[in-house]
């Protein structure tokens, strides 16, 4: 029996104390279909939320985490800045079918239903059954939540999936500053954190552009012992700065000329207008000659057993260990020297 879903079953009757069976299938549902149906229309999408908060009298915690690869996030969540857009966006990106999704839940209703029997979760085993059996003979249709659970947690959430759940603060914080104005967003973290998929969610999310560290890599006649000498100082530093940074900061058209790995030498230019939002993401983003011209530096943190565990899946032995031996050695040599997670205004935890 899966430890995961009774562990998350047990957390969902601590914080729920007052729910029925129905509550139980409801959370089961959406562990395993996510949102409930797919979604056409992201205006009236939208137009919900914005109703549904209108008339919000109960704040609930922010976040429910599902079992499986969804998250509740809570309409309160919005009283933090983030825009009732961004969740209905999230909302829409999150609608797909899960085609294994009822023998998920037939496998999470066996376990909720263990629980009752062990007298874990305190609900009546007949009553169980009796509602399970109409549930099933329906075809596991979505269900709403009990009468009681309604009247007493007043329930206005939608479910998310956890690859943008996760992301949370950072939505929150981005539109916090989209609401002033135009932003720059910095996106720093080691080898394998996934500065590179974060900013491709963001570009999911947001208009944006992206700019990567990784296209100012120092030419060959750049690469001196006494430029590696440098903390940070495998980053063409000068012209990231000439061809990114300048205007950026003056919201001006952006033209560089990205470097190429397998020729050593730059690609032809490319020039990118200005919008309201900006990302630039990689290793040494966050440099301090850099770190003034952002309005949020973000860090993303991953623990050593797990990058060593991406770095493995994603490159062959022999490439594997030019991350271990050279590149890595030398960002942790540049996160420590130049103390960036304390220079950063959030931290994410990469845990996976």
């Amino acid at each position: 029996m899966d430890k995961n879903t009774r562990a998350l079953l047990l957390e969902h009757y601590r914080n729920y104390p007052k729910l029925g069976a129905e509550d139980v299938f409801k959370y089961l549902y959406q562990s395993s279909f996510g949102c409930e149906h797919l979604i056409s229309n992201e205006e009236r999408v939208l137009g919900y939320i914005k109703r549904e908060y209108e008339s919000l009298t109960v704040q609930l915690s922010m976040t429910d985490k599902l079992d499986g690869t969804y998250t509740r996030i809570h309409l309160s969540a919005l009283k933090s800045g983030l825009t009732p857009e961004t969740l209905a966006r999230l909302f829409f990106l999150s609608a797909k079918k899960e085609s294994d999704g009822e023998s998920a839940l037939e496998s999470k209703l066996s376990a909720a239903r263990e629980l009752i029997k062990e007298g874990l979760l305190p609900l009546d085993l007949n009553d169980f059954d009796k509602k399970l059996s109409d549930w099933s003979e329906s075809g596991y249709p979505a269900i709403h939540h009990s009468d009681v659970f309604r009247s007493e947690y007043r329930p206005a959430y939608r479910v998310i999936a956890d690859r943008y759940a996760e992301f949370l603060a950072l939505f929150t914080e981005t539109d916090k500053l989209l609401s002033g104005g135009s932003a720059i967003v910095a996106l720093e973290g080691g080898s394998a954190s996934g500065k590179s998929t974060l900013a491709e969610i963001l570009c999911e999310v947001y208009d944006c552009n992206v700019f990567h560290a990784d296209d100012f890599f120092l030419r060959p006649e750049q690469r001196t012992p006494e430029r590696f000498a440098e903390i940070g100082g495998n980053l063409d530093r000068e012209r990231f700065y000439d061809e990114i940074i300048v205007p950026l900061t003056k919201n001006e058209t952006v033209t560089y000329r990205p470097f190429d790995c397998g020729s050593q030498t730059l690609d032809d230019p490319i020039t990118v207008l200005p919008k309201k939002l900006t990302i630039v993401e990689g290793v040494y983003s966050t440099h301090p000659a850099f770190s003034r011209y952002y309005d949020l530096a973000v860090f993303l943190d991953i623990a050593p057993e797990y990058q060593k565990k991406r770095i493995l899946a994603r490159n062959s032995p022999r490439f594997a260990e030019r991350f271990f031996n050279e590149w890595i050695p030398l960002e942790n040599r540049y996160f420590e020297g130049t103390d960036i997670k304390k220079r950063s205004d959030l931290i994410i935890s990469i845990n996976t």
